[in-house]
């Protein structure tokens, strides 16, 4: 039963990523949010399997304020393997990490608990948890979708992260170690749980705080209760790993979150796109400010929404914390503990602070908090549903209501046989072209979210048309000058300035000048769509045509 249960949960996984990638009629196609994220991971990998820490959309910049980890973990695969990283990326570690996540999940869980069914229902629930946006969905659209009409994504999109899945694997990992540490006191133990809490910081940063907040409050607890210092070397061992691969990096990540309470709740009931209940966002914004009891009660309504909205069936998560105050084995609360403060945790950071230019992007420390509830549920199930007569029919109940999230997902944006973004034959060969040039920075014509809306009804939109998007610098294994603005904002570089001095540099006809911009900014190529073309080499006295076919030409800077 767990090898099914496992297999069929990869395999909904794997659908999100597997396609996307490959050769089509029409190129290389791109669906769900692969368009964009993948694309971004892909040009950073390939700079980093080439040595370079630069940031491959911003020339003249080093990567800063972004979790390596994953990036790292690849390219070292591909010098390894000589794997493409196309292949890497969407279709061969998508099925590791599916199955890892299953296989570890179970471990874990009959590790702790000694329980087969609390093991099997926790893997369940961490493959096909979902919320209620499907029935809102259903009943405003009559179909079954809205997977972050509530905000968060839900279990089915987890691989469509894969710092998030790959972070996810070594909490368990993580908590394994720990479980052995706490019967064997083994060095060897204790070097592998700080390995594993220590690196996630560099994997993805939320799970990093998530886990090392979840290890201080056990740790105090446990000093203050039995005067033992146990989880507090855990603590101190990670915090230092963490600290050690993190601050070269990230020495401003502090200035990139914001405190602004309730941007979340507001934005659900306030946003077409989401939830919308405008009575409720009216009654928040009309007493925003001001301490009203309309205004607490409109937040606590939100909040209740917002958490009940995403959990979905696994709001019964809740219910095992109920079990946790009865316990009399210390070992086991423990783990109630630090699986608890980080699922809190989760829940609460993202209710005040949001990440600068790119507010939604604080999401993330929710993601944990469903994980952490998915085997909170299950280990409810096995303990508190199990031995009841109307198990059957319950357990039936529970699987109808929390499936349709992940059929929803899968039938709208993941097995359409058309993907949303492309990325065209023509290109394909002239950025394959520009990969076995010399290295040299990449000048491209700045994104057009105009042109690019005009586009939104005829799918798939080449990349270019579709979002702000790494893909000549992905595809061209080349730092460009300018691209992936959504990027840019996340890592908190100002990059408007930039933007502007390129289409001027694009509209000025004075030749000096132009020459002194190429030649300041040491770009080598440009690289232009032939709608974006203005007869550029008649214009400037120091461009060589270098490529043509029947959508781009590549230009090459003489010096």
């Amino acid at each position: 039963m767990a090898i099914l249960l496992i297999l069929l949960g990869s395999l909904s996984w794997i659908t999100t990523m597997f396609k996307s990638g490959l050769r089509y009629s029409y190129g290389l196609g791109f669906w769900g949010a692969n368009g964009h994220d993948g694309i971004w991971h892909l040009a950073v990998i390939e700079g980093l399997i080439k040595g370079n820490f630069s940031n491959p959309v911003y020339a003249g910049e080093y990567l800063k304020n972004y979790h390596l980890g994953f990036d790292l973990f690849v390219a070292l695969i591909n010098r390894l393997t000589t794997i493409p990283v196309l292949n890497l990326y969407f279709q061969i570690l998508p099925i590791i990490f599916a199955l890892a996540i299953g296989i570890l999940t179970y471990k874990f869980v009959y590790l702790w608990k000694k329980s087969k069914s609390g093991a099997l229902w926790s893997v369940f629930f961490v493959y096909f948890g979902g919320g209620w946006g499907w029935i809102v969905s259903l009943i405003r659209e009559k179909n079954i979708s809205g997977e972050s009409i509530f905000w968060s994504q839900q279990a089915i999109s987890t691989l469509i992260n894969p710092p998030f899945a790959l972070s996810l694997i070594f909490i368990l990992l993580g908590l394994i170690f720990f479980i052995k540490y706490r019967e064997t006191k083994k060095l060897s133990d204790l070097i592998f749980t700080s390995l594993f809490f220590g690196l996630l910081i560099q994997i993805k940063a939320y799970a990093g705080v998530l886990v090392l907040s979840g290890l201080l409050v056990l740790s105090l607890i446990e000093i203050i209760k039995d005067k033992k210092f146990e989880v507090f070397k855990i603590l101190i061992s990670s915090l230092a790993l963490s600290l050690i691969i993190f601050l070269p990096f990230n020495r401003s990540a502090g200035s990139i979150f914001v405190f602004k309470p309730f941007w979340f709740l507001e934005t659900m009931v306030g946003f077409a796109d989401r939830l919308y209940f405008p009575r409720l966002y009216n009654a928040i914004l009309s007493t925003k400010g001001i301490f009203s009891l309309k205004g607490v009660v409109s937040l606590i309504l939100s909040f209740g929404l917002f958490v009940v909205g995403n959990f979905g069936t696994r709001i019964i998560g809740f219910g095992t914390l109920l079990n946790m105050f009865k316990r009399k084995d210390w070992k086991d609360i423990q783990i109630y503990i630090f699986l608890l403060v980080i699922g809190l945790a989760g829940i609460v950071i993202p209710q005040f602070f949001v990440q600068k230019g790119t507010p939604w992007n604080t999401i993330q420390f929710f993601y944990y908090s469903l994980f952490i509830f998915s085997i909170f549920s299950g280990v409810f199930i096995a303990e508190n549903i199990k031995n009841m007569k109307l198990y059957l029919p319950v357990s039936i109940g529970i699987i109808l209501l929390t499936i349709p999230t992940t059929i929803g997902s899968l039938k709208y944006f993941y097995l359409p046989m058309r993907p949303p973004a492309k990325l065209s034959n023509n290109e394909l060969a002239a950025l394959n072209f520009l990969s076995q040039k010399e290295q040299g920075v990449v000048l491209t014509y700045p994104y057009d979210i105009n042109k690019a809306k005009e586009a939104e009804s005829n799918p798939p939109r080449p990349l270019y048309l579709y979002e702000s998007t790494a893909y000549v610098s992905a595809f061209s294994k080349h730092q460009v000058f300018l691209e992936d603005q959504v990027n840019l904002e996340i890592t908190g570089i100002d990059w408007e300035k930039r933007r502007e001095e390129v289409l001027d540099f694009y509209s000025n006809n004075i030749k000096l000048e132009s020459d002194n911009f190429l030649l300041k900014n040491n770009i080598k190529f440009i690289y232009l769509l032939k709608s974006q073309d203005n007869n550029i080499d008649n214009n400037y006295s120091n461009l060589q045509r270098i490529y043509e076919n029947d959508e781009v030409n590549i230009y090459e800077v003489i010096r």
